[in-house]
């Protein structure tokens, strides 16, 4: 059903998921030096993960994409050489108060989420849970980050002024040629319209990452991923980027899941950011292959995949500005 309690009447405590939905404490400890860096390097395309102020594997990954790009000593580490690097970025501050705005705030909601696919299918999108679990994809955190950030007691409701990790783009001047739906997406995500482009790209099975390159086969951004799992395997090779579905719907197709029922029947899920593939899908040449979202980019780089390459919401969708149909993807282990 849809979400029904004014959001007026809600608090970021009341709003906030339960903790064990994300099997993490309800108010993480937060460090602003280690969420400073993630900032930093969020902004820049060196994808960290949730910014979270917590170190990680998702966090080393970027570092060590960071210092790959500026010919840095390759450590993972938040050294003295690296804080030099970053040192010219210092303006990003790790966090922004912003006001909260009704668009912000708008639905709709679907609490709960059914899990069967034939009950998505009935649904008018698979849409954000309440207001904190977009607000907290919209500045690349957590419900848990947002509410450890500020009281419980910040209520939300148009106008009031909520501490968020500051994924601020600089721009949202997005191409004009792009569908309304999908520059809305982008803009609701804080997904920068300034973007790098890509002549190719390598996913490596090894260190779990998606990485861009320019023709000079130098990196230019690089995102943590989950890809592939003992059932699908990462199919190695070369593949190309066939396009772009945005906002796309999902055709649930039994019979290419190794885990599902197969008793169920085929269904057509409805677009939304908490759907099986997120925000977008790069069809690969591949067959029933792409890249795409997650419903949960907490667990990028910690779950399994049906083969295909998942990324957090925004970074797919900043990947989809840099690619074009025809460009190289290869696939390595």
């Amino acid at each position: 059903m849809f979400w029904k309690t004014s959001i007026a009447a809600l608090t970021i405590g009341a709003a906030a998921l339960p903790a064990a939905a994300q099997n993490r404490p309800a108010s993480p400890t937060i460090d602003r030096s280690i969420l400073h860096v993630q900032v930093i390097l969020d902004h820049l395309g060196f994808g960290p993960g949730i910014l979270d102020g917590k170190g990680g594997a998702s966090l080393v990954r970027a570092l060590k994409g960071f210092q790959e790009s500026r010919n840095l000593p390759i450590t993972g580490k938040i050294d003295a050489v690296t804080l030099k690097a970053l040192y010219p970025y210092r303006a990003m501050r790790p966090t922004v108060v912003a006001a909260l705005t009704p668009l912000a705030l708008a639905g709709p909601y679907i609490n709960p989420l059914p899990k069967d696919m034939e009950e998505q299918s009935k649904l008018p999108s698979i849409a954000y849970r309440n207001p904190m679990e977009k607000l907290a994809e919209m500045f690349h955190t957590t419900p848990q980050v947002l509410l450890a950030l500020n009281s419980p007691q910040t209520r939300l409701a148009p106008g009031v002024k909520v501490v968020f990790p500051n994924a601020l783009p600089t721009s949202r001047a997005y191409d004009p040629t792009l569908p309304d739906h999908w520059r809305q997406t982008l803009d609701m995500l804080n997904v920068d319209a300034n973007q790098p482009k890509a002549d190719h790209i390598v996913v490596d099975k090894s260190d779990g990452t998606l990485r861009v390159l320019d023709k000079q086969d130098r990196l230019i951004a690089q995102f943590s991923a989950t890809m592939g799992s003992e059932h699908d395997p990462l199919p190695l090779g070369t593949w190309k980027i066939n396009g772009a579905d945005y906002n796309p719907k999902f055709h649930y197709n039994p019979a290419l899941f190794w885990d599902a029922d197969k008793s169920d029947d085929k269904a057509m899920l409805p677009p939304g950011p908490n759907g099986p593939v997120g925000v977008v899908w790069l069809d690969l040449s591949k067959e029933h292959y792409g890249i795409h979202g997650t419903p949960n980019p907490e667990l990028i780089g910690r779950s399994e995949s049906h083969g295909c390459i998942r990324l957090t919401n925004w970074d797919v969708a900043r990947l989809a500005m840099m690619v074009k149909p025809g460009t190289k993807a290869v696939f390595q282990a």
